[in-house]
């Protein structure tokens, strides 16, 4: 009953807020929401300590559908696996959920917002709770729905609108290619229930199938279109480009969706089938080099971004990358435990820079802020936090340091330690990554929270002003004005979450590192993770050279002395540098083009499908020649007809006289044979 309430509650916070929202008004659907949230985050933190202690089950809640062979109930699977999401989840999403109290305060759609806030928080539960294949791909796509309301929340901006359809739209290219692992899954064991499959999945080793005119391996296939839906919903290289934008949504739903949801669904995924990842080393490279690719790629994009919410964005990718990395070479403890510390700091990161959005009035653009250390200190010391976290700063070779200091670091040593293919690539990917986080998540502090207001103002390109006289560099304004042009601290509502994450950012790591990958990891994940006999790599890891585990540390503090030099010693410095290479500045600022080239194989090409079977199928064949065409020329004929209907007699009579005519000679000449 407990997991059922943990799953449910949100479901019924979104009932009440988006049927009846508008009669109890908003005040009423954010306590009712919020209040099942917190109630959801309490239970499942007791729900963690039961399956810590050794409680695990299978909890049925009705049968679903049966076409054939194809049986699938809907049923509750509980392991250490869940119960860690459960917590994730749950936590973030309450703190969201408080969070949202202040930074929406002023906004007119507030009910419809936490109601879809609590949808978001229940279709992901859905999906860290399912006990079989397609239970998990409805959790999948109901993150997917509630993506695009989230992001297009304020669907007055097309700039939204934009965004939305394209996170919707990238996402179902990767949904495309986990709908045909399903089916895969389903036909190479007879069933899609997650004990099934893994009974089944030793059995299938070894075997093929043939897929466009080749035989491949059947495990290898399956697990490579199982993994291009987590592509789609981790954001990760190729399938990336729809996460940036989703910033367009309001700052509490970025931090949801990169934080504990969407994003993290991928990862939990490729965890959960474990039993069969293993048995494909050729996947589980391929989740190694992509997770790789995706942390260093990210990371140089954040380099150059100024708007504070894309550089955050920019990070959440490159982290991503680090949990498949660790994820690809066999150590999924490693990838989740990353996920478990990931979603503290993260969302203290994206929440803290909604307070300095907040007290600078809604403006994003880190060039026109600086020295608001002073004006808001608790936002400043939680950003603080959170950034100390995510560089990784801690003692080396101890295991004292904040939560990304604990958990990146040894998949870092675990990519030196794999023998796997692309292992050594992906080790010199992450571990450049780690300096290019750190350059970027201070370049951060430095431009907001140091020097002084608009220090930076001067690498602003001159306003564009449309045609009504409106300055393009404008932001909506959601509420939190002040009439004295000075920043404030965030209300109290914002404040807490932000304290309440930062005890997350500097002791997560430390206190359930012995669960995830130390002494305790045995007992605590028992059978939720399926690690083969001669996949020993958490022992391998512990024994690498001592620079190896150093390297981290060292180009950390590279990383910080570089971003120093640039944005307090002398803030001239990176204008200079990209005007040395204005065309690598470029490059990264454009995000290495992707989108331009996506929309000139992709869409450009769609468009003019779509215009050519508009014009011409639609308007040229449908229109002029088939149905609509035919009764256009009747049309015409019997306007012609109508005017021979003159009520002349003398004109019928000499039409009947040409009648009369031509029958006669047709009867003479041609007729009468």
């Amino acid at each position: 009953m407990l997991f059922h309430l943990i799953v449910f509650l949100p479901l019924l916070g979104f009932l009440v807020a988006g049927i009846f929202g508008r009669w109890i008004g908003d005040q009423a659907s954010e306590f009712v929401t919020t209040g099942l949230l917190g109630l959801c985050f309490v239970l499942a933190w007791i729900g963690f300590v039961m399956v810590a202690g050794g409680f695990d089950g299978h909890y049925p809640v009705a049968n679903w559908f049966t076409s054939g062979k194809l049986d699938v109930a809907w049923a509750l699977r509980i392991d250490t696996l869940t119960a860690v999401m459960l917590v994730v989840v749950t936590t973030v999403s309450f703190l969201v959920h408080m969070y949202s109290f202040g930074y929406m305060e002023e906004d007119p759609s507030k009910q419809r917002f936490f109601a879809y806030l609590s949808l978001f928080t229940f279709a992901m539960l859905m999906l860290v709770t399912a006990d079989n294949l397609v239970q998990m791909f409805f959790g999948w796509e109901g993150v997917g729905l509630a993506s695009y309301l989230l992001i297009g929340f304020w669907y007055q901006k097309p700039s939204a609108n934009a965004a939305a359809i394209k996170a919707f739209v990238v996402n179902r290219v990767g949904d495309f290619g986990f709908a045909l692992g399903i089916f895969l899954v389903f036909v190479l064991t007879g069933s899609v229930s997650f004990d099934q499959v893994f009974a089944a999945a030793p059995g299938v080793a070894g075997k093929t199938v043939h897929f466009i005119g080749f035989d491949w391996d059947a495990w290898t296939i399956a697990c490579l279109l199982l993994f291009m839906g987590a592509m789609g919903k981790s954001a990760q290289f190729l399938l990336h480009t729809w996460l940036p934008d989703a910033m367009e949504g309001p700052t509490p739903v970025s931090a949801l969706i990169h934080a504990a949801t969407m994003v993290t669904a991928g990862v939990f995924m490729v965890a959960r089938l474990s039993p069969l990842f293993e048995h494909s080393p050729v996947a589980l490279s391929a989740v190694l080099v992509i997770g790789a690719t995706t942390a260093f790629f990210a990371a140089t994009i954040g380099l150059v971004q100024n708007d504070i919410k894309r550089v955050i964005a920019y990070s959440t990718c490159s982290q991503l990358g680090y949990m498949f990395t660790g994820l690809g070479v066999g150590g999924y403890s490693l990838g989740i435990f990353h996920l478990f510390t990931h979603a503290f700091f993260k969302a203290l990161l994206f929440l803290s820079a909604g307070s300095v959005i907040v007290a600078m009035h809604h403006e994003q653009d880190m060039r026109r802020m600086g020295g608001l250390w002073k004006e808001i200190p608790f936002t400043f010391w939680a950003m603080m936090f959170g950034t100390l976290a995510i560089t990784g700063v801690g003692i080396p070779f101890t295991h004292i340091g904040f939560a990304g200091f604990i958990s990146k670091d040894p998949i870092i040593e675990a990519a030196y330690a794999s023998e796997r293919w692309g292992s050594t690539y992906a080790f010199w990917c992450v571990n450049l990554a780690a300096g290019l986080t750190s350059f970027y998540s201070w370049r951060l502090v430095f431009m907001t929270f140091f020097g002084e207001r608009g220090q930076f103002s001067s690498w602003l390109p001159a306003p564009v002003h449309d045609d009504h006289g409106h300055d393009d560099h404008a932001h909506d304004d959601h509420g939190h004005g002040h009439g004295d042009g000075k920043a404030h601290e965030s209300p109290i509502s914002m404040l807490v979450p932000l304290g309440v994450l930062s005890l997350g950012a500097i002791l997560a790591g430390m206190v359930f590192r012995h669960d995830f990958i130390g002494e305790s990891f045995g007992e605590f994940w028992r059978k939720s993770l399926f690690i083969g006999q001669e996949n020993d790599i958490l022992e391998q890891m512990e024994h690498v050279p001592a620079l190896v585990s150093l390297s981290p540390t060292l180009l950390m503090i590279f990383g910080f002395l570089v971003a120093y030099y640039f944005y307090m010693v002398d803030r001239k410095a990176s204008e200079r540098l990209a005007a040395t290479v204005p065309a690598l500045y470029r490059f990264l600022l454009n995000k290495w083009y992707f989108d331009e080239l996506y929309d000139f194989l992709f869409v450009r090409p769609a468009f003019a499908i779509g215009r050519a079977l508009w014009k011409g199928g639609d308007g040229a064949i449908i229109d002029g020649i088939g149905p609509n065409g035919v009764a256009a020329r009747v049309l015409d004929v019997s306007k012609s007809a109508v005017r021979l209907q003159t009520g002349y007699v003398y004109q019928y009579a000499f039409a009947m006289m040409l009648g009369a005519a031509a029958f006669a000679t047709w009867y003479l000449f041609g007729g009468a044979r």
